[in-house]
């Protein structure tokens, strides 16, 4: 990210106040069932990037909204994402044992308790958005938040892009059906980030958050484009996972099909057209724009 220092300090402020925020909302290590609970947190309070949750705030914060009453959506979304990365490193799935730096989920509880903690924060996001009283919206615009979260989770979202991978690996698809299965897996909640800190405001209009959501389309392709080029070229003390599982998996990549120089070109292309999709919008984006950058320059 830009090493300015108000970049920095807004940065640094959306992951902290996330990570009180997931404290403060998931339940206590010796609530019963105590084991459930530890797996749960350990998953989700075990550092990352909190991407999602800062363009919850960003875009939130850019149409005028609390950061309190924002609080809500950037959990749910960190949250699903929390539960992804648990189911995705089971046996069944993408078979890893290192997560973060540290034994992934399943490693260090058990397969049982780790699928159960996966199940346990998917459900946990959906009641937060549903009825936590930070989020002070209308009726409406609540159920239309659950509504879009729902829809990014489902099989026309995040797991029907993880099915889709499934079905790839092993296989050359298409750059096109490269570029669905992604804009699914990784895009889909992405997307819905966006558009939640963007609907947690009683002002935006439909443009705006058209407008927002091509931005965050472009943004979550660019995200996986770098996710699959630093599979390639990052240690695993970095990356903080194994290094070369993709390849080793025989996933199905943009660095298989374009080459790393091809892969990182798209990302920076696609960051250009995501900070266009901005330049209209009579918003505060500088963030916003800040974060695109990040997704494409970060090196974990």
């Amino acid at each position: 990210m830009s090493s300015t220092p108000q970049v920095l300090e807004t940065g640094r402020r959306y992951v902290d106040r996330v990570e009180t925020a997931l404290s403060d909302r998931l339940p206590a290590v010796d609530t019963p069932p105590v084991q459930l609970h530890a797996a749960m947190r350990y998953a989700t309070l075990n550092g990352g990037k909190r991407f999602r949750a800062m363009l919850v705030y960003a875009s939130g914060e850019a149409l005028g909204t609390d950061l309190k009453t924002l609080d809500v959506p950037a959990c749910a979304v960190e949250l699903i994402h929390a539960y992804s990365l648990v189911h995705d490193d089971l046996p069944a799935m993408d078979d890893d044992t290192l997560r973060r730096g540290k034994a992934t989920c399943h490693v260090a509880f058990g397969e049982a308790t780790a699928i159960l903690a996966g199940d346990a924060l998917q459900a946990l996001a959906f009641e937060l958005l549903a009825a936590d009283e930070a989020l002070r919206v209308a009726p409406v615009r609540r159920l239309r938040m659950l509504q879009i979260l729902a829809s990014a989770c489902g099989s026309l979202g995040m797991v029907g892009g993880q099915a889709r991978d499934i079905d790839a690996t092993g296989t050359t698809p298409s750059l096109e059906q490269l570029r669905a299965l992604h804009s699914a897996k990784t895009g889909a909640l992405i997307r819905a980030a966006v558009q939640l800190g963007a609907l947690a405001s009683e002002h935006v209009d439909e443009p705006t958050l058209q407008a927002l959501e091509a931005y965050a389309g472009r943004v979550g392709l660019a995200f996986q484009v770098i996710d699959d080029v630093l599979d390639e070229e990052s240690p695993t003390g970095i990356l903080g996972k194994t290094a070369g599982s993709d390849r080793a998996a025989d996933k199905a990549t943009y660095p298989s099909l374009i080459g790393l120089t091809g892969s990182r070109q798209l990302a920076a292309d696609l960051c250009l057209e995501a900070q266009a999709a901005l330049r209209d919008l009579d918003l505060d984006t500088a963030f916003l724009s800040e974060l695109s950058q990040l997704a494409v320059t970060r090196h974990y």
